[in-house]
């Protein structure tokens, strides 16, 4: 492998390739837009365009895309070419400041909610001079956001930035009261981890619940699982490695801090950390990263399966939020610090996050509601559905000495007064991890980890941000009226944790007692999609995110009805793929094999042999069929029948009709999968697809 300071973000026309490139008065003007938000005057635009132009031919280049991410969950991109007509009938290679901040793709086929009309296809893409331009397969890729042509967020990028500015706005307010006048910005960071699994391309395409659907919709248990725990940090075998390594070094050339990768638990899963980087930044790079991890592994003849429940019977695939507060000065606002004043600090940003995560628990959970992810929360592999924060027993200890007003005792000092002063040094890792907690804090970062591995990590930012800002405004606007700071400070404080210390549990979250204990506190536990959704419609959440500019009404609505309509919509394929399996390869396959039995059992009676074992499978297997083709009948009849009244009312009829009856047929025919004679069935087995890889 080349040096890897050599390569290292050599297709990212990054910070040090424009100053390079760059007059020192055109950088100075560019650096101020990214930092302060000022608008770029266009002969500045016209002199970057020049010299991004110039370097991407230089890198191999030859046409440019506004890369952008839609409410498709996946990026999207129109490459046009550099070249334009000269007087002379030849072609000059031209890129100008007006191509570089605004673009006009049609915007007709992608997702609106509403919006605007399908015949209306007027969209705008406006560069994000935030996120670095990079170059990807020859096309120059320049980060920017979508809207329509009133001005709405078509897009994931668009309210992740506004979620941005609303909780610098805010934090900076509080910063200011502790003094810190050298702060002029707050940003979130973010490091997301990415689980994945890698089969064998061969066996993929052989099943067309993986190509229809990223999951088997069928497949009986293999022998072995992942109970023996043996792949879990296990020795990564040579071809995943070598996955891995080419990954690695594509990943490397656009920038992305690709970190920590190793075998994950289930077999075939494993999994690449990046990291930390600003927030709508690690939204780029983890969008790339999953485009990347597919393209690799066909290369390798592999497939990468980044659906969150692919195989059943295993653990899925999850995508950890890691999300702080960080200043341009360098300060973490989530590291607990030494002195007296920075532990009221952190104690005060502490707090408006389990402020926060207990007034919007039910954004959170719609932040991660997917029909992939229904598979996975609340299944014991990850955390459940109810939303609750473990913060560890030292820093609950500071939590309770605050709202009891008693002395906490610390191993280094003897005791700490209460108020200003409560928070004792804590170590980096004060406390053991919970992985059964979705929203967990592990020493200067909350770790969210209910994120579906398949989903845009915008939507959870978008919500935790917003959340956050607005407990850092309220608590702003009590204290910039305060005539006793450090008083006030500390009541409001105790304030909080008394009145929010519910959504705090340090215990176990896959044990059924903790199910009724939230109940009993009052936390939501909602376990799909369909019983998710609705709450984005909420007054609460309405007035939290037109309050902060971050949506305003119609993109609400918007973002809702999408978010329907897409759950309906994934379920309606799984359901046609299911009938199509079993109508086309499955029930023909096993039928097959019932004749052969039943020819086997008319040769052995007829030479008067034993047929108890034959005579046995042919009925199991026979009354398994019909069973099977009932059940078939049924779900095409439910299908042919569903509502067309609101998004609500069809959601849950996919939920409570259609996946039930997709259920009973899969357990029927795995069940049969079982018995019968492998060079009968139609499609590789789960045996063959988790440990086909060597």
């Amino acid at each position: 492998m080349k040096q890897l300071e050599s390569y290292f973000g050599s297709l990212v026309f990054d910070d040090k390739v424009m100053k390079s490139r760059l007059s020192s008065d055109v950088y100075k003007s560019l650096k101020r837009t990214i930092s302060d938000g000022k608008e770029l005057d266009i002969s500045v635009a016209n002199s970057v365009a020049q010299a991004m132009k110039d370097w991407a031919i230089e890198q191999g280049a030859t046409h440019y895309t506004h890369w952008f991410q839609p409410m498709t969950g996946v990026t999207a991109e129109k490459h046009d070419s550099f070249i334009s007509p000269d007087s002379d009938g030849r072609i000059i290679m031209e890129f100008k400041g007006k191509e570089l901040v605004k673009g006009e793709p049609d915007a007709s086929s992608f997702p609106s909610g509403g919006l605007r009309a399908t015949c209306e296809a007027r969209g705008y893409t406006a560069w994000d001079p935030t996120s670095y331009a990079f170059i990807k397969d020859k096309c120059l890729c320049i980060p920017t956001a979508l809207c329509s042509y009133g001005g709405q967020a078509l897009d994931k990028k668009t309210p992740l930035l506004r979620s941005m500015q609303a909780i610098n706005k805010q934090a900076l307010r509080v910063l200011k009261l502790f003094g810190n006048e050298n702060v002029t910005s707050v940003k979130t960071t973010v490091g997301p981890e990415q689980e994945y699994f890698l089969v064998d391309k061969d066996m993929y395409d052989k099943r067309k619940d993986l190509i229809y659907t990223g999951r088997t919709l069928f497949g009986a248990s293999a022998p072995k699982g992942q109970e023996l725990e043996d792949h879990y940090f296990g020795v990564i075998k040579p071809r995943v490695q070598a996955f891995m390594n080419d990954l690695n070094e594509e990943l490397w050339k656009l920038g992305i801090l690709a970190k920590t990768e190793h075998n994950e638990v289930a077999p075939a899963q494993h999994e690449l950390a990046p990291i930390f980087a600003t927030t709508n930044i690690a939204a780029d790079h983890n969008q790339i990263t999953m485009e990347i991890m597919q393209k690799v592994a066909k290369k390798h003849n592999l497939v990468c399966l980044l659906h969150e429940k692919p195989f059943k019977g295993v653990n899925g695939s999850g995508k950890h939020n890691n999300w702080s507060i960080s200043t341009n000065t360098g300060i973490n606002l989530l590291e607990p610090g030494d002195t007296p004043i920075e532990n009221a600090q952190f104690l005060l940003f502490l707090t408006a996050v389990i402020k926060a995560v207990d007034e919007y628990q039910d954004l959170l959970r719609i932040s991660v509601a997917s029909a992939g992810n229904d598979f996975r929360l609340g299944a014991n592999e990850a955390p459940p559905a109810i939303i609750s924060i473990f913060v560890g027993d030292e820093l609950q200890a500071v939590l309770d000495a605050i709202e009891t007003d008693k002395p906490l005792l610390s191993k280094a000092s003897g005791s700490l007064k209460i108020g200003a002063d409560v928070l004792p040094k804590l170590p980096k890792d004060s406390t053991d991890r919970n992985r059964t907690s979705p929203f967990a804090f592990t020493g200067n970062k909350f770790e969210f980890r209910a994120l579906g591995s398949s989903e845009s990590i915008s939507c959870a930012n978008i919500m935790l941000n917003t959340a956050v800002a607005e407990e850092l405004k309220q608590f702003a606007d009590v204290l910039e009226k305060s005539k006793n700071f450090k008083e006030d400070l500390h009541q409001l404080v105790k304030k909080t944790i008394i009145e929010h210390k519910r959504i705090i549990f340090n215990g176990n979250g896959y044990d059924e007692s903790w199910v009724k204990e939230a109940t009993k506190r009052g936390l939501l536990n909602l376990k799909s999609t369909p019983e998710a959704l609705p709450y984005y419609l909420h007054d609460k959440n309405k007035q939290l995110f037109t309050s902060h500019n971050v949506y305003t009404l119609d993109e609400i609505h918007a973002r809702y009805e999408i978010a329907q309509e897409h759950y309906q919509k994934i379920v309606n394929i799984e359901a046609l793929t299911v009938l199509d399996m079993v109508n086309k390869d499955l029930l023909p396959a096993i039928s097959k094999y019932t004749k052969s039995l039943a020819d086997t059992v008319a040769i052995k009676k007829s030479l008067s042999a034993n047929v108890d074992y034959e005579s046995a499978q042919l009925d199991d297997i026979s009354n398994g069929l019909a069973k099977a083709y009932s059940l078939k009948l049924d779900l095409e009849k439910v299908l042919e029948s569903k509502p067309t009244s609101s998004v609500e009312e069809i959601s849950l009829y996919y939920k409570e009709k259609v996946l039930p009856l997709m259920e009973e047929i899969r357990t029927v025919i795995d069940g049969i999968e079982a018995k019968v004679d492998k060079s009968f069935w139609p499609y590789p087995s789960y045996g063959d697809l988790l440990f086909g890889v060597r």
